[in-house]
């Protein structure tokens, strides 16, 4: 049997997605019946149905699933290899980190002084995206390296943790809560986070045990940045827990940092390919834990409560 094609994957993945030809014929830019002599030769090829086709649905096999999730595994592969190679072939190579912007504790300024003496150092070019972007973008050859908080997805990744820091709710300063010098969650039962989830839950599915309840949908799209999410906070609409380090870069009159006893702390991590050999990227993650481990006592202080 000859080797699949990265184009039958690509044709494979968006059908699949989509469970309708003509809406994957449209995402690939094609007619829609070359696309469906496309899945049929890939079937043939294979010599096993991907796809359960009707006149009104499009379905998965159990081949077709266990296809999809390796075709998508290959297919991340084949870009991050594409990617990784064209940025070590340019005349003056970087380092790529994937970062959400201030969420780095305040120590990238002190990791770029680390990291910048060192013989392999490379000059470091910022990813910045938005949470739960980061380790992407380490599997798709977008990043060679990350600064990112967990949870995140750990598949083909290695890390190290830098820091554990506490994290506050920061809420409206005239919520009667604020009036409390800290609080638990159960306090915060009914209240929505920036992503519309239940405060008491962390961020967690509801499940049963909330009886049918929905979180109230705050104003607007839940992609915010910070200056959203802190005029939805000043507004009452929604509260936001965050990392210490971060609400003592942002204090504003119209916003309360309060303590919740029973909120887990922030756990900031750096994560590289696991396949990685790039003595840039070790450079680099030696320095960013030398310089967490010299910066974390103080972080481990009372932060400064305002509102």
């Amino acid at each position: 049997m000859s080797d699949l094609e990265v184009r039958q994957l690509r044709y494979f993945v968006a059908v699949a997605e989509e469970l309708h030809f003509g809406r994957a014929a449209d995402r690939l830019g094609m007619a829609q019946p070359p696309l469906s002599r496309a899945i049929r030769t890939l079937e043939r090829h294979l010599d096993v149905r991907l796809l359960e086709r009707t006149t009104r649905k499009v379905e998965l096999t159990p081949a077709g699933e266990a296809l999809l999730r390796d075709a998508r595994t290959a297919l991340d592969a084949v870009a991050a290899a594409d990617r990784r190679a064209r940025n070590a072939g340019r005349p003056a190579p970087g380092l790529r980190l994937a970062i959400k912007a201030d969420y780095d504790a305040g120590l990238l300024p002190l990791i770029l002084a680390a990291y910048q003496p060192h013989e392999a150092a490379l000059p470091v070019e910022l990813t910045l995206g938005g949470r739960g972007d980061q380790d992407p973008a380490l599997r798709d050859g977008r990043a060679d390296v990350a600064i990112l908080p967990a949870p995140f997805d750990r598949h083909g990744l290695d890390s190290e943790p830098l820091l554990t820091e506490p994290r506050l709710v920061a809420m409206a300063a005239g919520d009667p809560l604020a009036a409390r010098a800290s609080l638990r969650l159960a306090d915060l039962a009914g209240r929505s986070l920036p992503d519309g989830t239940f405060a008491d839950m962390e961020g967690r599915p509801s499940g049963p045990a909330r009886e049918g309840a929905e979180a109230p949908p705050p104003r607007g799209a839940r992609s915010w940045d910070l200056a959203q999410i802190f005029n939805l906070v000043e507004l009452g609409d929604i509260i936001w827990f965050l990392p210490v380090s971060l609400a003592r870069r942002y204090p504003r009159p119209g916003v309360a940092y309060r303590t919740v006893t029973d909120l887990a702390p922030s756990e900031l991590h750096i994560a590289w390919p696991r396949d990685c050999r790039s003595r840039a990227v070790a450079a680099f993650v030696d320095a960013a834990t030398t310089v967490a481990a010299a910066s974390s006592p103080r972080l481990d202080g009372r932060p400064r409560m305002t509102g």
